[in-house]
């Protein structure tokens, strides 16, 4: 698992717009990259509206989410729920399992792999300042705010 201190891994990958978006960026500022398990299903739309409606709180902190879903669902994603902040599409789970979050999981004893819920708050720098794995949607914006003192 990432932790604190640790390099951020890099990532290249199309967003909602089918536009190549890298971490390296967004090096100006600190980012909050969250990894949600599929667009517009309960728990990932509460995470990602309440990340945006926090957005007036954070300063210059971008708010990058990353799911396994196409662009073209991502961006319907954003329209739906007015969320106004980069969705990348992590079709082939390579930055998943670069951020250690593409795991094995289970469901009403089906076994499969997806995406466990986490965050990662990474400076201006590259380099991770928080690491949450396991995290909850509603828990999200409240560590975020937590962590840039706000």
């Amino acid at each position: 698992m990432l932790k604190t201190g640790d390099k951020a891994p890099a990532l290249s990958l199309l967003d909602q717009n089918s536009k190549k978006v890298s971490l390296k960026d967004f090096t100006s500022k600190k980012v909050l990259l969250y990894f949600y398990p599929k667009a517009d299903t309960p728990g990932c739309t509460v995470q990602s509206c309440l990340l945006r409606d926090i957005r007036k709180d954070i300063g210059k902190t971008a708010i990058i989410g990353v799911s396994p879903d196409e662009p073209a669902k991502q961006l319907k994603f954003d329209k739906k729920f007015d969320l106004g902040f980069t969705l990348l599409a992590d079709t082939e789970h390579k930055v998943a399992k670069a951020y250690k979050v593409w795991k094995k999981k289970s469901m009403y004893g089906r076994e499969y792999m997806g995406i466990e819920r986490s965050a990662f708050l990474i400076d201006e720098k590259g380099k991770i300042l928080h690491a949450w794995y396991k995290i909850s949607p509603k828990d999200t914006p409240t560590n975020l705010l937590e962590a840039l003192g706000k």
